[in-house]
């Protein structure tokens, strides 16, 4: 039997196990110059020159990016904890509303593979600042909005906006900073993403609570402002950065390459599926603690995103988790927590329902960590382009889960949503299955054929 007969992916017949198994090796380096991607790569040859902490440049960049995290995430999900009030102000049903986020994120899920194929030719700081600069200026605009279809539409152009910051930061990083400084930069900038989501939805609901969802809006919307302007004062010029004119074709092919390859595809899938239970959860929890039998208070219950605490946690043990169970195992207890947090929260008690949005969070933490860290150890060319289609499928599945979630709350109460979510991780847990037996299959005719593998 050669190895093709196994229908192994193309890249376990290239020679690269599943990076969903704990043996997996390293990816290995991107061809020089190839395509799409070669901007990206232009950092390599900064390691002796780049940025590095106690050295010029490198707080005031790690700053900047902070800055741009807070203001990126704040904004983007500035709608999320203001649902029950935009719904009664403007007399719309929870699916009606929830589009204020999903456009946003469709918006965002639409526009960051475009966008990052743009900052390889323009410069990732000049997009990441058209991008804060155009976001924060529509969002002063959004509290102003008469009706729920132009606050749709203004969010959705607002997403658009946003897609230049992940499309951008993390090839800018990746760029300027030396390698054994990189993880604490770009853990500063994922801080700046948590605490601006944790925080934006905090603030809107304790603002909304005294005066009202458009002055909460108001309010983010300075946020962005001082953000964007400290993004602006303290981002240092790009010193390695080297522009590559890469045409349409090329980024075509590219983006072609990823999604013929079922590995990635399996790995895009997983992160949209946890990002569908998490963002019906999320989108809906206002609604439900709002609702009888708790009836809170809009600030009280915007104070449930504290619970996105765990979650950076979760992120954080998330190696670990590997090291222990292996990457799939670490997925099979990703899909295990979140479906327990999804069964407990449908108790009628608010210690099972914080209880059950702890589990959620923490299980789709870990998986989103597993399944992204898995896409840039398994692309061999155009990283960026393949991080950029999982961040793409990540909020089209954030679009998806927030809508259809509504929807089903809207339609059963509670249980209709844990349903969705249910079926989402369900579905999850079916692919890594498929995964675990193709790999098991790949391995049993390694052992049987060494020598076909070893030619190819």
């Amino acid at each position: 039997m050669s190895p093709a007969d196994t229908g192994a992916s193309a890249v376990i017949r290239a020679g690269a196990a599943d990076p969903t198994s704990p043996s997996a090796p390293g990816p290995s380096a991107p061809r020089p110059g190839s395509g799409a991607d070669s901007g990206a790569d232009s950092g390599a040859g900064a390691d002796a020159t780049g940025l590095h902490p106690g050295g010029p440049g490198y707080r005031r960049l790690s700053l900047a990016l902070f800055a741009a995290g807070v203001a990126t995430f704040a904004l983007l999900y500035s709608t999320q904890a203001l649902l029950p009030a935009i719904s009664a102000d403007l007399r719309v049903t929870p699916d009606a509303a929830s589009w204020t986020v999903s456009g946003a994120t469709l918006g965002l899920a639409l526009a960051v593979l475009p966008l990052s194929a743009l900052s390889e030719r323009f410069g990732r700081r000049a997009l990441m600042t058209g991008s804060l600069t155009a976001a924060a200026l529509i969002a002063l605009a959004v509290p102003f909005a008469p009706d729920l279809a132009s606050l749709v539409a203004l969010r959705t152009v607002q997403g658009v906006a946003l897609a230049g910051v992940p499309a951008s930061a993390m090839a800018f990083l990746a760029e300027e900073v030396r390698a054994k400084a990189l993880v604490g930069a770009v853990g500063l900038f994922v801080a700046g993403n948590s605490i601006g989501g944790m925080s934006g939805r905090i603030v809107t609901g304790w603002v909304a609570q005294l005066w009202g969802w458009r002055a909460a809006l108001g309010a983010i919307a300075l946020l962005a402002v001082v953000c964007t302007a400290v993004f602006r004062l303290l981002v240092p010029r790009a010193a390695h950065f080297t522009p590559v004119k890469a045409g349409p074709r090329a980024l075509l092919r590219t983006v072609g390459g990823h999604l013929s390859d079922p590995l990635l595809c399996r790995l895009y899938a997983i992160g949209a599926l946890f990002m569908t239970v998490f963002g019906a959860v999320y989108t809906v929890i206002g609604y439900r603690l709002a609702d009888e039998p708790f009836g809170l208070p809009q600030g009280i219950a915007g104070s449930v995103f504290l619970i996105y605490l765990v979650g950076t946690a979760a992120s954080a043990t998330a190696g670990r988790l590997v090291a222990r169970l292996g990457r799939r195992g670490a997925l099979y207890a990703a899909v295990v927590t979140t479906a327990a947090g999804l069964l407990v929260s449908l108790a009628d008690a608010i210690a099972a329902v914080l209880a059950g949005l702890v589990l959620v969070t923490a299980g789709f933490f870990a998986g989103h960590a597993v399944a992204s860290s898995s896409v840039s150890r398994s692309a061999r060319t155009g990283r960026a382009q393949a991080s950029a289609l999982y961040q793409a499928a990540y909020y089209v599945g954030s679009s998806a889960g927030g809508a259809v979630g509504a929807l089903a709350y809207h339609a059963a109460g509670w249980p209709g949503t844990v349903a969705l979510g249910l079926l989402a991780v369900v579905t999850a847990a079916g692919i890594t299955v498929y995964a675990t037996r193709r790999a098991l299959a790949e391995r049993r005719c390694r052992a049987a054929h060494p020598a076909a593998y070893a030619r190819s």
